[in-house]
């Protein structure tokens, strides 16, 4: 097994333009100059800005020769490019991406450039929501029985350093958004996954339409040989057509699917038999991570990994910080820090897998979402609303007449009214669904800020 894809034809002496010095921007850069190619780069931030994001990235530039725009981009920046490659980050409606496009320049992603460049099997995982949960513990998976992979793309390391240091990876796990996604190129992934479509990112993509259209573009280039394992609880993603030849493996709720959810765990069909994963008594137990580990699961079994080390991987994971984590049994009450959930599929996926009454903390800067598609879980689930933030009226305008809404302004006063509204068996649930930009750095400081409160109370416990 591995991708069968020509690498994209670049040579030593073309002139590469690389827009966007982030962390995936700087893997680009090196990634090109590499291969010989002579670079001309441009950032938002000064030189300084650049200096204090990596120590020694501008010594890297000026020892290949780039030729370098800081604080912007000058008008002459696309004359004589052979390419463009847009860091994740910059929009394909960003001016100078469209100048591009009409001079008939490639415009080439992260993941275009690595087509063809990987020397061992690619996974791929896309989807509005769960995807670093999967990425990870797909990696875990493949850790514990005995493999070395390679984890990154949208998280941790960028994903063309795989390309650039290949030794010791044995197989390649990447996250990829749909920004990612959209200039994918020639692209192909040996197992292909797409969890689920929630509306998300609206503002770049336009409509959800578009924005599927980004997601499933993991498929495109797929062939015989390859897989593909689709979340079939959402029905836009069930509905993806696949190239001839491509396997379709599916997870979800429904009896038919290849994995099983099930009410305290996971059904696997393999190879004529079916392997039983209880999941109720570990850190995978809410209803988002059952999902997450089924779909995990079937990518690491077409790597024939096997079910004493699935067994084992999902024993000892450990989800990242700020998913559906517990924070605190306070009288009865049950606390739980979901501040990743950033858009309103995730709200919703978080309010399904908490049992009982919920009280809610919702609220941030809005992403353009349709609140009403959550309409009748918060009517079945949500006992209070607590909201806080810029999207505050417009939350309160879509379920205000589905239960009662009280308005914070800030982390710690929500925390207290929540208290002050649950009741033992409840559960108060930190799921935004919108960003956090308004008041926070971003849902890391947002989940933290939470967590502290929510500890303080059980502190001042008698």
């Amino acid at each position: 097994m591995g991708c069968a894809t020509d690498p994209l034809p670049l040579r030593a002496g073309q002139v590469a333009g690389v827009l966007g010095l982030g962390l995936a921007g700087r893997a680009a850069a090196r990634f090109l100059a590499s291969l010989g190619l002579r670079l001309r780069v441009s950032d938002q931030r000064s030189r300084e800005q650049l200096a204090e994001a990596e120590p020694g990235f501008l010594d890297f530039l000026e020892g290949c020769g780039a030729v370098c725009e800081f604080g912007g981009t000058g008008g002459s920046f696309l004359d004589g490019l052979d390419l463009l490659s847009p860091a994740p980050g910059v929009p394909l409606q960003n001016p100078l991406v469209v100048a591009a496009g009409r001079r008939g320049i490639p415009i080439m992603g992260e993941l275009a450039l690595a087509a063809g460049r990987f020397r061992a099997p690619v996974i791929a995982v896309t989807g509005s929501n769960g995807k670093t949960t999967t990425t990870g513990l797909i990696g875990h998976l493949l850790k514990t029985a005995g493999r070395r992979p390679f984890v990154g793309g949208n998280i941790g390391a960028p994903l063309l350093d795989c390309c650039l240091h290949p030794e010791g990876y044995d197989c390649v796990v990447l996250e990829l958004s749909s920004f990612q996604l959209d200039i994918s190129g020639a692209f192909r992934p040996d197992i292909g996954l797409f969890l689920n479509l929630t509306p998300d990112h609206l503002d770049r993509h336009g409509s959800l339409e578009r924005y599927a259209a980004a997601k499933r573009k993991l498929f495109a280039r797929q062939g015989p040989g390859d897989t593909a394992i689709l979340g079939i609880d959402d029905a836009l993603v069930a509905a993806t057509k696949l190239p001839d030849g491509v396997r379709r493996l599916s997870f979800g709720r429904a009896a038919d699917a290849d994995c099983v959810v099930t009410a305290d765990g996971l059904r696997l069909a393999s190879a004529g038999r079916e392997q039983l994963f209880p999941l109720a008594a570990g850190r995978l137990h809410s209803l988002v991570n059952r999902l997450n580990a089924a779909a995990a699961l079937l990518a690491v079994g077409a790597l024939d990994i096997g079910p004493e080390a699935m067994a084992a991987g999902l024993a000892s994971f450990q989800p990242a910080a700020h998913r559906m984590a517990p924070v605190a049994l306070i009288g009865g009450v049950n606390w739980i820090d979901d501040s990743k959930a950033t858009n309103i599929g995730a709200m919703a996926a978080a309010l399904a897998s908490c049992p009982g009454r919920v009280v809610l903390i919702a609220g941030g800067r809005d992403k353009g979402g349709d609140y009403g598609l959550v309409a009748d879980l918060v009517r079945q689930k949500v006992r209070t609303l607590v909201l806080l933030g810029e999207a505050a009226p417009l939350i309160e305008a879509a379920y205000g007449s589905l239960t009662p809404s009280l308005r914070a302004g800030d982390m710690h006063e929500a925390v207290h009214l929540a208290k002050e509204r649950a009741q033992p068996g409840d559960t108060v649930l930190l799921a935004p669904g919108c960003s956090s930009f308004d008041m926070f750095s971003g849902y890391a400081e947002r989940g933290r800020v939470f967590a502290e409160a929510v500890l303080a109370l059980k502190k001042a416990e008698p």
